[in-house]
């Protein structure tokens, strides 16, 4: 059980029948009247943001995600399945559960898979990886320089906004969190 005075980003707790996470914390002594903790919190499972205030005293219980590393094999139909690398047990999780987590992992690369008393609720892909580009416009020489961008289509099948220079077949880096290229590799 935790306090909302100790509430702290990232903490994860079970609230009206959700599990949320603590986006944001603050905690206010208004001159007049209790103190109370201002919060953002994210339902896990749906993805949605609710603000809510608490008393500082209120009770929840603390909320124990598992995050186990995963071996992302193949996709079949809706199905995508995966394997314990320690064990070799394989799991499958339908398209509808994990969303587009997978737009940018290619088979056989590690992701977390993350899970609330045995349910299987997200997929996290690697931070940054490496794709390389089946289909884009060519560069022309001299437009480098200004800093626009071009549609790209790499190896998953995802669309990616990559700078003019970068061509078919080159290797990028990208950040999974928001799409966005980082570097030629």
């Amino acid at each position: 059980m935790i306090t909302a005075g100790d509430f702290k980003n990232g903490i994860t707790i079970e609230y009206d029948g959700n599990i949320c996470q603590i986006v944001e914390f603050q905690h206010v002594k208004p001159g007049k009247g209790a103190a109370f903790v201002r919060t953002k919190l994210k339902n896990i499972v749906s993805g949605g943001v609710v603000e809510t205030t608490f008393r500082p005293t209120e009770k929840f219980p603390t909320a124990h995600i598992d995050r186990k590393e995963m071996q992302y094999l193949y996709k079949d139909g809706d199905l995508n399945y995966f394997m314990d690398t320690e064990t070799y047990d394989q799991i499958a999780l339908s398209q509808e559960d994990i969303g587009d987590a997978l737009k940018f992992v290619k088979e056989n690369e590690l992701v977390k898979v993350c899970s609330h008393n045995g349910n299987v609720f997200a997929v996290e892909p690697p931070i940054n990886v490496e794709l390389q580009i089946t289909e884009t416009e060519p560069g022309f020489k001299g437009d480098t320089a200004t800093g626009a961008t071009k549609p790209a289509i790499v190896e998953t099948g995802a669309k990616v906004m990559v700078p003019l220079f970068v061509n078919q077949d080159d290797v990028i880096k990208i950040d999974t969190r928001t799409g966005e290229y980082l570097s030629r590799v």
